[in-house]
């Protein structure tokens, strides 16, 4: 039996369980892939408070330490499912396990194109958060694919680090807001190209080139040094789904506690509604959940 049992253990997850365990809460940390979440595919990371520099895999492993210094356990294991009542159970591929409450903290991947070799280039030039690696690529050659806000602004953001920045959209337009628009067709270094999907990706071990191809199969190469994907994101929500409340995308409704609608079960990190999606937003949350839950079990 535990006090708190987070599922995942990216920066929100791994957050929570070291605030838990400075309240002096029973922890166990679930994750079903490499602790320390998608932040160990950037190879530098620059926007964590208190780094002026560091890799992804180095920060994550000083949050598995700290976490483990404090004595939170951990468990390499594929959530299945969580039962509610006054007693959580969280099942799993390798047993169950149960606690007084619940931080859900399994963040949300990238949409993918669904490429060969494509994951082969994450972090050594495909990218997904501008914010996080545009730096990289100054005066340098990149593609954003997709045509809505998110693709606009991370467009906007490299067209004034970039030498040229193509964006390629699948549709006959752009989806994203007029103004997000307007700003960007204002930059002399960007080229729109609609109609267009990503065929193949090119390279030996750095990205080097994509292949792209309108509707009637016509294809073209771009030389490009980095590409930056950003056709939406998938929560990792289906354990909980029909537990508690979900939005239309997926994400768990909560509210600036990290409190869902159902008691003792708290959010934390990129699977929840908000607007910005980043290491240290998570890391926020994952302060916050945690305290939260730990009132929630002082309090039963």
């Amino acid at each position: 039996m535990y006090d708190i049992i987070v599922i995942g253990g990216g920066p929100a997850g791994l957050t929570a369980a070291i605030y838990a365990r400075r309240a002096n809460k029973s922890v166990l940390v679930i994750e079903k892939g490499s602790f320390g979440g998608q932040i160990t595919f950037s190879p530098k990371v620059e926007n964590i408070p208190g780094f002026c520099e560091v890799t992804g895999n180095e920060f994550a492993e000083k949050l598995v330490e700290q976490a483990l210094n404090l004595d939170a356990e951990v468990e390499c294991a594929e959530v299945l499912s969580v039962t509610d009542g006054d007693i959580k159970t969280v099942h799993t591929d390798s047993g169950d396990f149960e606690g007084k409450s619940v931080i859900i903290a399994t963040g949300a991947k990238h949409r993918m194109l669904g490429l060969d070799r494509e994951q082969d280039f994450v972090g050594e030039g495909i990218s997904f958060c501008a914010v996080c690696d545009g730096a990289f690529y100054t005066g340098q050659t990149v593609a954003v694919i997709g045509g809505g806000n998110s693709a606009l602004q991370e467009a906007i953001l490299l067209a004034d680090l970039a030498k040229k920045v193509y964006v390629v959209q699948n549709l006959d337009f752009l989806t994203g807001e007029l103004k997000l628009q307007e700003k960007l067709l204002a930059k002399d270094n960007v080229e729109i190209i609609l109609g267009h999907t990503v065929k193949a990706v090119l390279g030996d071990t750095q990205l080097k080139g994509i292949t792209i191809a309108n509707t009637n199969g016509n294809e073209k190469q771009l030389d490009i040094d980095g590409m930056f994907v950003a056709i939406g994101l998938i929560p990792q929500n289906e354990m909980v789904e029909g537990i508690i409340t979900l939005d239309n995308y997926g994400y768990v409704v909560s509210d600036e506690n990290c409190k869902t609608d159902k008691n003792g079960i708290f959010v934390a990190g990129d699977c929840r509604t908000k607007r910005i999606r980043q290491v240290a937003t998570a890391a926020a949350d994952g302060a916050v959940a945690a305290l939260a839950a730990c009132d929630y079990v002082d309090e039963k």
